[in-house]
């Protein structure tokens, strides 16, 4: 039956909006309000909040986080028009999920979120996490990859000056892709990254402080703005030089969050920051599960189900993670997988 997988399913993992369903439901001889779909879609949601609580607890007890911002439109602000607002996607070392919602994409909202956290911060250069870290026992580790993007748009105006930082900055990812190949961890993996890469890092820099003595070099230009934004960054994009558990870059958080940006170009927005807020649990729960190469309609059929009599105490282990070792051999399954 075409309809088996849930509308959660349908509209987070896939991105159809809800009155593509609707008609599409019409079409199938299913007939059901739109406000009732709505519904069940927040009762369900509901229910799942306590394991995505539970799921962010556990995703704040990692020595390593990413962290990152992207912008979604909630909630009226006048006739026809529709408010800003922000979700703060955080990635745990145990490869899982949470988008935090907020109102806006001020310093507040990350104390807010990561409380007593310490350990090392993976992100952009946004100030605000420069703040946090700074305020915090926390080592902020910076992104490679938001550094490569601005050498990228200095390609055009400074092609020879941009394609040698490119070089450069390639130069560390060939390592990586090594290391990845060869499959390594822990000490083997820091050496193997740390003894070659630590040259070329160097060298960037070098050459960094070089090209910014240049008098031909305006402000304003975009190479100019590379440099800068790299040499403020130093500290930052050495750490993970020491510590094979930091990412050279965020490009894992960024693929991971790619389903709010693929939402909004589909559902657009959100009508208010209530729903907003539901988005970002049912789309923690799901992203994890394929982070986590769980199938996300099983799970969500299995613990919908299950999370009434399962003991409070114990919710974690309906987060995806846990649900994968305990329940996934043996999920509970709808009424519809039997229907003929």
């Amino acid at each position: 039956m075409q309809w088996r997988k849930n509308r959660a399913n349908q509209e987070f993992l896939y991105h159809l909006p809800l009155y593509r369903q609707h008609q599409r439901m019409g079409d199938a001889g299913i007939t059901l309000s739109r406000s009732t779909l709505t519904n069940y879609a927040q009762r369900a949601i509901a229910l799942l909040r306590p394991i995505h609580d539970a799921q962010w607890q556990h995703i704040l007890q990692s020595r390593v986080l990413a962290m990152d911002e992207t912008p979604i439109r909630a909630g009226k602000s006048g006739k026809g028009k529709l408010k800003k607002r922000w979700y703060w996607p955080v990635y745990g070392e145990d490869d899982e999920i949470c988008f935090s919602f907020s109102y806006s994409r001020g310093q507040a909202h990350v104390v807010q979120q990561l409380g007593e956290f310490s350990g090392i911060l993976l992100s952009d250069g946004y100030v605000a996490y420069d703040a946090y870290a700074k305020q915090r026992p926390v080592t902020q580790a910076q992104c490679w990859a938001h550094t490569r993007r601005y050498f990228e748009r200095a390609l055009d105006s400074e092609p020879v000056a941009a394609g040698e930082a490119l070089a450069l900055i390639g130069g560390l990812y060939q390592i990586e892709a090594q290391i990845r190949e060869r499959e390594l961890t822990g000490q083997a993996k820091l050496g193997s990254r740390r003894d070659p890469s630590l040259p070329i890092v160097d060298g960037f820099f070098a050459w960094c402080h070089q090209q910014r003595q240049r008098t031909d070099l305006v402000n304003s230009a975009p190479l100019a703005k590379a440099l800068l934004y790299a040499q403020n960054h130093d500290a930052q994009l050495r750490v993970y030089l020491s510590d094979p558990a930091v990412p050279i870059d965020t490009n894992h958080l960024e693929r991971a969050l790619r389903v709010i940006p693929m939402g909004r170009k589909n559902w657009l927005f959100c009508w208010s920051e209530v729903g907003a807020e539901q988005v970002g649990i049912i789309q923690s729960l799901l992203t994890t599960c394929r982070l986590q190469d769980v199938d996300p309609y099983a799970y969500l059929v299995d613990v919908l189900q299950r999370i009434a009599q399962h003991p409070a105490r114990e919710v974690e282990q309906l987060t995806p993670r846990c649900w994968k070792t305990l329940y996934a051999g043996n999920p509970l399954r709808s009424d519809l997988e039997y229907a003929r």
